[in-house]
This record gives C-alpha cells, structure tokens and sequence, in this order.
C-alpha cells in the first residue's frame, strides 16, 4: 500500500454523518471511485441496518462506481483479513483505471488494517489449542496473548474470551509461520 496515503481520499465518522453524500461528491470531483470501509455493508442482504445508501452513488449525476459493498452472504465469516485482501485488489483495480480511491466508512479497524498494512494471516482455526486455553482463566489468558506480541494485541478486548482465544492462536500461528525474514 505504498500508494495509499498520496493517492487516496478518506472519509471516516459515525453511522449516519453524511459520510456517503459527502464520499460521492468528492469521488465526482476527482474522478474517484468510492472503497467502502463497513465491516455491515460487506453482508448481502444487511441493506436497511448496514445503512446502505445504494440510492446515493447514483443520484445527481453521473453514477459512481463503488466497490466492497455486497460481497459476502450473510452467513459467512468475514474479517478483517478477509476485508483486507479484497481492499488491496479493489484499491489496486481503482489506481489502474486512473481514478482516485475514495475510502468512505466507519470501520476503522478495516481502514487501519488497508492504510497501514497490516501484516495478517490467514490463522486456521485450532481445536487442540481452543481445547488447552477452554479451561484457562482470563488473566492468564491475557498474559499468554501479552507475551506474543503485546504491541500487537493492545486493542484485544481482553474481557472477551473467544476474542483472547482467537487473538492467541492468531499469534501462535503467526509465530511458528512467519518468513525468515520477518
């Protein structure tokens, strides 16, 4: 993502701010196309309560072309990694066509995890470990995920379990994965 900040317009705040009117003008002005940064509009179907305002992109002028908005049915499990990769192909998509990236959402894990790169795996899920950690207490959950990598996990929510169990074996496979180099 070394052409992110250069390249890229960003219009991030609250649920219901304008964020869409605002994000489709500045996309006409610079012939921009609009990266939608909603961990709620990614879901098919979730269009009243993701507040998709589909309405919007075609209004008042010419239609904006908009990209990460229904691309994932309602059941599947969509994270932060899986918004990240569709990120870098639809911002890269953006830049070949010659037009300006218009980053408009209220995500901003999803924003931080495009904008800083992030370096995420794909972790799979691992029954032994959750069975280990299952019996555990919170606090000695939250150390064994602090002595990963704690610069790392300092937004875990280290009053949620699944999120701890999750987030260490994230870490641990991580860990045994990484390149050489890393």
């Amino acid at each position: 993502m070394d052409n992110a900040p250069e390249n890229t317009l960003v219009v991030l705040g609250p649920t219901a701010s304008g964020k869409t009117a605002l994000g489709v003008c500045l996309a006409r002005a610079v012939n921009g196309e609009i990266l939608s940064a909603d961990s709620r509009q990614v879901y098919v179907g979730l269009d009243l309560c993701s507040g998709k305002d589909l309405h919007e992109y075609r209004e008042g002028g010419a239609p904006v072309p908009y990209h990460l908005i229904d691309i994932a049915p309602i059941s599947a499990e969509f994270s932060v990694f899986h918004y990240q990769q569709a990120f870098y192909r639809c911002f890269e998509d953006v830049l070949e066509r010659g037009c300006m990236p218009v980053i408009v959402g209220g995500t901003g894990m999803y924003l931080d995890a495009a904008l800083r790169s992030y370096r995420m795996v794909e972790a799979p899920e691992n029954p032994a470990l959750r069975r280990e950690l299952a019996g555990m207490p919170m606090a000695a959950l939250a150390d064994r995920l602090c002595a990963l990598k704690p610069a790392l996990h300092n937004t875990t929510d280290l009053q949620d379990r699944a999120r701890v169990i999750r987030a260490i074996e994230i870490a641990e496979y991580a860990r045994d994965h990484a390149p050489p180099w890393a």
